[in-house]
């Protein structure tokens, strides 16, 4: 029979697995994004500084797997990435295509913030105490971003409404 500790442990541990591949779907994202960037340089720059983040953010998700003896899930990476892909794709051939980057990007980036604070109580419910320091590092990463895409929507709809009222290419 389990323990509420062993409970607690594997819904923390299904819930690495989850946010490791809710990273690699982050980075299919931004990649497709930046490639559809030409101008709106400082989105493109800060989705290449946030890509940097998420690749240390995935060093930390397996530092923490490794610690509890667990490996992330193959299968949640490979689907969450393609997912990725595949969005980022549909997005490809809209006419707006920065805005509803820009959109998608701040409810994405509120959406890792969340999880990060649930794994952060997660992890002091379990006595996981190793793993606090490491989720709260890649929480105030999220959480700059969340406030990155908060400040610039405006600017960037500004621009987009600017490029295609002056029949300048303004979807990316």
């Amino acid at each position: 029979m389990a323990t509420a500790a062993d409970e607690v442990r594997e819904v923390f541990i299904d819930g690495l697995k989850n946010a490791h591949a809710l990273e690699n779907q982050a980075l299919a994202l931004m990649d497709r994004q930046i490639e559809h960037l030409a101008h709106y340089a400082e989105v493109a720059e800060r989705l290449r500084a946030h890509r940097g983040e998420t690749h240390t953010q995935i060093t930390r998700l397996n530092q923490i797997l490794e610690s509890l003896g667990e490996s992330p899930s193959a299968l949640k990476d490979a689907a969450l990435t393609m997912s990725g892909n595949m969005a980022a794709i549909a997005h490809g051939f809209a006419t707006d295509e920065i805005l509803k980057n820009s959109l998608a990007n701040f409810a994405f980036e509120n959406f890792e913030a969340a999880t990060y604070k649930a794994l952060i109580v997660m992890a002091e419910e379990g006595g996981f105490t190793t793993a606090i320091p490491l989720l709260q590092q890649t929480l105030q990463e999220e959480l700059a971003m969340v406030a990155f895409c908060d400040e610039i929507l405006p600017t960037v709809i500004r621009k987009y409404l600017y490029r295609k009222a002056s029949g300048g290419q303004a979807s990316h």
